[in-house]
């Protein structure tokens, strides 16, 4: 397996992760915010099978989805769901932008869409939740 398809492997990871987190806490979100979770969630799903597909025809065994998976926190209220979405657009686009440096062409355009797209839609669910900064200074790169 190539560095890229390593990196490529990681973010399916945390497409599939980001998938069961928005399942998770849409419940806990008012009309206002979860036409932002469904969105994200179909985007989310929209990358994930997207790159099962690339990474299968490059002879890679795509991993599966987990059963479930540990949440950081307790999901109580609208306040921890917007936390968790934000979360998950976070640690997503951090694999996305690992990615960056392992590949070129093509692929690597898909990591930097992918990246935008999760700090995009991070800066959304922090402006819906009132949380500062709306984007962090360098987005994907933990801080």
């Amino acid at each position: 397996m190539t560095p890229a398809d390593e990196r490529l492997v990681a973010a399916l990871e945390a497409e599939h992760a980001a998938i069961y987190g928005y399942g998770v806490l849409g419940p806990k979100l008012d009309g206002a915010t979860v036409g932002l979770a469904h969105n994200a969630d179909n985007a989310h799903r929209a990358r994930r099978d997207a790159l099962i597909v690339r990474l299968a025809s490059a002879g890679v065994t795509p991993p599966p989805t987990a059963a479930s998976y540990q949440l950081p926190f307790a999901l109580t209220d609208r306040a921890s769901a917007l936390k968790l979405a934000v979360l998950l657009e976070d640690r997503t686009g951090a694999q996305w932008r690992l990615a960056l440096p392992a590949t070129d062409g093509e692929v690597r355009r898909i990591a930097l869409d992918a990246l935008i797209d999760c700090t995009t839609r991070a800066a959304g669910f922090r402006e819906a939740g009132n949380l500062t900064p709306l984007v962090a200074a360098f987005p994907g790169k933990p801080s």
